[in-house]
């Protein structure tokens, strides 16, 4: 397999405006992100950026970057958009699509997801999953849950559906994490297809993937990664990076 990791970034976040660059302990979030990435050593990383100012962030910290039409609606959009420009052949042939929003993602976790796909020939889409990390997370709608067909060594399984409903029962519930590694004909099979009746109802893009009848399977991670969507999440992955100095 020849994977790349792809980054998508914009600067009009709803909740926190500007996030691809706000500063983290003196680090530009995408920057921290495409550190993460490239330390998994899966394969060659960029940023599908929205905006300039952040191409200019990521070359200036030596890292690579693609400018998207900013008008584009979603991160699976500006994924396909920079790889027209950086793999116009289709050399690559397997896209991990990273959120901009972790910048302390564990690299392993990126690479047990390549991993999973290598081992896996039914798996058209890898993803990611975590333990609940409190009972609460079963009852919260902004929790998306994955229900698993476990494998024996409990390290992956393959996605039955996922939902912000109530999960009840003595098993675990995990915790659905955004990334996504897809194999370059699923990316594109997803990408034509409209918004599905169950995604529409869930609010949740990967149903599309299921009720298109791709295959999802997810690597089970130790815990979910700090995620930046509002200024109490950036308060949070501050104090962490300080902790880290």
């Amino acid at each position: 397999m020849n994977p790349i990791i792809l980054i998508p970034a914009r600067m009009a976040a709803t909740r926190l405006p500007g996030k691809p660059l706000a500063d983290i302990a003196g680090i530009p979030m995408i920057v921290r992100v495409l550190r993460q990435a490239e330390a998994a050593d899966a394969g060659p990383v960029a940023v599908a950026a929205g905006d300039r100012e952040i191409v200019e962030a990521v070359r200036a910290a030596g890292g690579r970057a693609v400018l998207t039409d900013p008008a584009l609606p979603s991160g699976s959009d500006r994924i396909l958009a920079a790889l027209a420009e950086l793999d116009p052949d289709g050399r690559h042939d397997l896209v991990v699509n990273l959120q901009g929003d972790m910048p302390f993602v564990e690299p392993s976790v990126l690479a047990h997801c390549v991993a999973l796909m290598a081992r896996e020939p039914a798996c058209d889409i890898a993803t990611v999953v975590a333990p609940e990390s409190a009972p609460a997370d079963r009852s919260n709608p902004d929790v998306v849950k994955a229900v698993l067909s476990l494998q024996a060594d409990g390290a992956s399984g393959r996605a039955l559906y996922f939902t912000r409903s109530t999960l009840y029962g003595d098993a675990p519930v995990w915790r659905h994490i955004g990334i996504y590694g897809y194999r370059r004909a699923a990316l594109e099979q997803f990408n034509a297809a409209p918004p599905s009746p169950l995604e529409l109802r869930e609010k949740l893009e990967q149903l599309r993937a299921l009720e298109l009848g791709l295959s999802i399977w997810a690597a089970v991670a130790d815990a979910a990664p700090i995620s930046v969507d509002t200024p109490a999440d950036l308060e949070q992955a501050r104090a962490h990076a300080r902790n880290l100095r």
